[in-house]
């Protein structure tokens, strides 16, 4: 661990309502709630002086005290509905955060609920990295991807990018990353309190597991997450809540 002054901050947003499965943030996942595996894994990071579970429900304030987390405040209305996007939700919580403990965080990680397959070392990466370069916004994880993407604009389906008209070999195509930020993402605090995610300047840490997709939203989700457990333990593989 890189020792520094700098003061650490861990978010992660529950709010109570969910469309997909009923009280997604705490269904019990082999055994455990879901938002389980996401504080043990801020807590075995070694990097955050808090972690605080941002919600707006009892049941899930109670459920993330017993694991370790922080719940100092309640989590408002405004920030609540299925329409409040990350970036108000983490402004919100950190500016709540700094009234209530009284002092000024340096460097912000969000992780969510619904992404538990990361590893813990992607976090304490993703600090560390602003840490040690100042010139670094953020640093979160990213998925290296091939695909060839379609969007439609004024009524036409084209290809996202220029290139994707060119190349067909994944060999010397242009490589693609998807952004994993709810698995490891850690941001200088300015940027939080502008209502940005992440800064300009960023540096990866790209994953190569392709578990990482699964975002957990509804049942079937639920199924695959299982599943990827099993395996994962199968494996032995390390550096991962797995149970």
């Amino acid at each position: 661990m890189i020792k520094t002054k700098k003061k650490v901050i861990c978010i992660i947003p529950a709010r109570g309502g969910s469309k997909g499965i009923k009280k997604k943030n705490i269904y019990p996942l082999n055994g455990k709630p879901l938002i389980y595996y996401t504080i043990k894994a801020a807590i075995l990071s070694k990097v955050c002086d808090k972690i605080i579970v941002y919600t707006d429900s009892s049941q899930i304030a109670k459920i993330a005290k017993s694991y370790g987390a922080e719940v100092p405040f309640k989590r408002p209305k405004k920030v609540s509905g299925s329409l409040a996007t990350t970036e108000e939700t983490l402004k919100s919580c950190l500016l709540q955060a700094e009234k209530y403990y009284q002092t000024k965080f340096d460097i912000c990680v969000f992780l969510a609920c619904t992404n538990i397959f990361r590893k813990v070392s992607w976090i304490t990466k993703a600090v560390n990295n602003l840490k040690i370069n100042n010139k670094i916004d953020s640093s979160f994880s990213v998925h290296k991807l091939y695909k060839h993407f379609w969007t439609t604009k004024n009524n036409k389906q084209k290809k996202v990018c220029e290139w994707m008209n060119k190349y067909t070999s994944r060999q010397i195509a242009p490589k693609l990353y998807r952004e994993d930020t709810g698995l490891a993402c850690a941001t200088k605090s300015q940027f939080w309190r502008k209502g940005k995610r992440i800064g300009k300047k960023v540096k990866f840490i790209i994953n190569n597991n392709s578990l990482t997709s699964i975002d957990i939203h509804d049942t079937n989700d639920i199924k695959l997450a299982e599943y990827g457990l099993k395996l994962l333990l199968k494996k032995k593989e390390k550096d991962m809540i797995l149970r």
